[in-house]
């Protein structure tokens, strides 16, 4: 359960520690501390993480992570740590695309993280009405046959246009796409696009922001405007499963799963899609050791037939979120889309 070979050779943990909560915008950040608190990741057996260009001063931090495991514990420590990148092209650039961008990103993320090779770049694309994807992932992928980049995946992308990425021939090894309890849009044509290619999901969304928690149990709906834009995303997604009442009833199930292993509703979450197809890891947040400790005991909980069952039936009582992975997000006018940042890279690359 710890440990899954996403492609031949490469192993990386089932829990993965995301890095979006130490990028700007999420309050100040204290370097050293957060070096330490991703080392206590790697020492709770969580050693594969996660980044991307776009998060502010995320990719330097766990390049130094990986400078003192070096330092300390020896080259072999430092190899053992799997880092995931990605490049997303900011929307007011995606039109002028060119073989050097994708270079250019790839390079800068080498430096920041003081390394000779990606283990993994995951691609994202705003706009499919703009051509380009098929190519900039082609041009990706030349950066792993030069030994720049070990393995290519993409982000968001919905089955129509993933399966032109696998048609192009591009080794997808994986696709970073959000997948709960409250979610679950990659169940249909986009696994089946994956089992046939040998592609594995990697999953952020999983505690929804942390509204799968007992923090929301039995608290009555909260009314706008909420605290921040992650909240915001999620009770939308609340909205479209079914209503906060459904919502209340899932919660309560899945305390009741949880008192059964003796954990909490969010480690029973993010065990539940671990054990859905294709499914090869989950992302989690983690602000501090304690948090990084709970979140390796996801990898430990194996959900009885009866646990699964009690969790689908309440799943079955909603409508679910409508469309392939990504599509509402991806619409800058609807309700899900138009709180996005679309050029979250302007003025930094």
């Amino acid at each position: 359960m710890t440990a899954i070979e996403l492609s031949s050779g490469y192993t990386i943990s089932r829990v993965i520690r995301g890095g979006w909560q130490l990028a700007g915008g999420h309050g100040a950040i204290d370097r050293e501390q957060a070096v330490t608190d991703l080392i206590a990741t790697f020492d709770a057996g969580i050693f594969t993480y996660d980044c991307a260009d776009i998060y502010t001063g995320v990719e330097e931090l766990i390049g130094a992570a990986r400078l003192r495991l070096a330092h300390e514990r020896g080259l072999d420590a430092a190899a053992r740590m799997k880092v995931h990148t990605k490049l997303v092209p900011d929307l007011e650039r995606l039109a002028g695309i060119s073989r050097d961008y994708v270079r250019g990103i790839v390079d800068q993320s080498l430096r920041r993280l003081k390394t000779e090779r990606l283990d993994l770049v995951q691609f994202h694309w705003w706009d499919y009405a703009i051509a380009g994807y098929v190519d900039a992932m082609g041009w990706l992928d030349e950066l792993r046959l030069e030994g720049k980049v070990r393995n290519v995946g993409t982000t968001n992308f919905d089955t129509e246009r993933l399966g032109e990425i696998l048609a192009a021939g591009v080794p997808v090894v994986s696709q970073q796409l959000q997948y709960s309890v409250l979610d679950q849009r990659p169940a249909g044509s986009l696994a089946a696009l994956a089992r046939e290619h040998g592609m594995r999901f990697l999953c952020y969304g999983s505690v929804a922001g942390g509204f799968l928690s007992e923090r929301w149990l039995g608290v009555a709906e909260p009314a706008t405007p909420l605290e921040n834009r992650s909240l915001v995303k999620y009770k939308l997604i609340i909205d479209d499963f079914g209503g906060w009442e459904l919502f209340q009833l899932l919660l309560r199930t899945l305390k009741a799963v949880g008192d059964r292993h003796g954990v909490d509703i969010a480690t029973v979450a993010s065990a539940w899609v671990l054990e859905q197809p294709q499914v090869a890891a989950v992302i989690v947040g983690a602000r501090n050791q304690a948090h990084a400790l709970a979140n390796a005991r996801i990898m430990d909980v194996a959900l009885t037939p009866d646990d699964k069952t009690a969790i689908t039936a309440v799943i079955g009582e909603g409508p679910g979120l409508e469309g392939d992975v990504y599509t509402l997000e991806r619409d800058r006018h609807g309700r899900h889309g138009s709180i996005m940042h679309y050029n979250l890279n302007a003025g930094r690359v």
